[in-house]
């Protein structure tokens, strides 16, 4: 896996939890947003996405409800008050390592030459 896979693998649940907190939504709608916002960057497959959400419900940090849409039986999820938390915390340490990195580089990395 290079960097780029484990990047997004380890900013996954901050994407997630970012786009709840703006809107309940369902798994397939949360796949679209992340292409859609990230120009086809974070591509999540269900794979990864699913496995992903069942996590945060584990943690407590988000639920989900199930609705019926037309004839299809939608499942939403909805970030509670212990993922808004941990929500920042996440953004906290992802904006303390990615100050680390650019200590150690000695320039903002995300300058192009």
């Amino acid at each position: 896996m290079g960097i780029s896979e484990n990047l997004k693998k380890g900013t996954s649940e901050m994407l997630i939890l970012f786009l709840l907190e703006k809107e309940d939504m369902y798994g397939y709608q949360l796949a679209q947003e992340l292409r859609e916002r990230s120009d086809g960057f974070f591509v999540m497959p269900e794979g990864s996405l699913y496995p992903t959400l069942y996590r945060l419900i584990e943690k407590g940090v988000i639920t989900d409800r199930q609705e019926i849409v037309g004839k299809r039986l939608r499942k939403y999820y909805h970030l509670e008050a212990s993922g808004t938390d941990y929500l920042k915390s996440i953004i906290d340490e992802y904006r303390a390592i990615n100050t680390g990195i650019q200590n150690v580089m000695g320039r903002n990395i995300l300058e192009e030459d």
